[in-house]
């Protein structure tokens, strides 16, 4: 079963980059696709990227395209959350989550009810 640690978060200044990290420690990600969440405090989780099981295809929510980066590693079983040019408004826990899809290459989801695993959340603090 598939298990999800993320790592990475902290504390850092506006304009700063941090890089996010997700290792399963169950079993392959090869055949999910990949998806990283965000929920601020008195906020509902919301979507940021995603990236399917190869890897050649990426999505980013608009507040974090051009800023964030999501790629992977399934020799690894990691993926990752570049977040360059951070703003205070991106301070929010983060997790990642993982979607079967089988052998759907071209497949990603948006939407959290999709996902099957998730980990635990790493926060990320923005100061101003």
């Amino acid at each position: 079963q598939v298990q999800l640690v993320e790592s990475g978060g902290g504390l850092v200044q506006a304009g700063d980059s941090l890089r996010l990290s997700c290792v399963s420690s169950g079993g392959p990600l090869s055949r999910y696709a990949m998806g990283w969440f965000r929920q601020a405090p008195g906020k509902e989780r919301e979507f940021v990227a995603a990236i399917t099981w190869r890897g050649d295809t990426t999505y980013y929510a608009n507040s974090v395209k051009g800023r964030f980066t999501i790629s992977r590693d399934n020799a690894k079983n990691t993926v990752y959350l570049q977040m360059n040019s951070l703003k205070p408004e991106d301070t929010a826990v983060y997790y990642c989550a993982a979607d079967y899809a089988s052998y759907r290459m071209s497949y990603y989801s948006t939407a959290s009810q999709e996902y099957d695993y998730w980990g635990q959340g790493t926060q990320v603090t923005i100061s101003s």
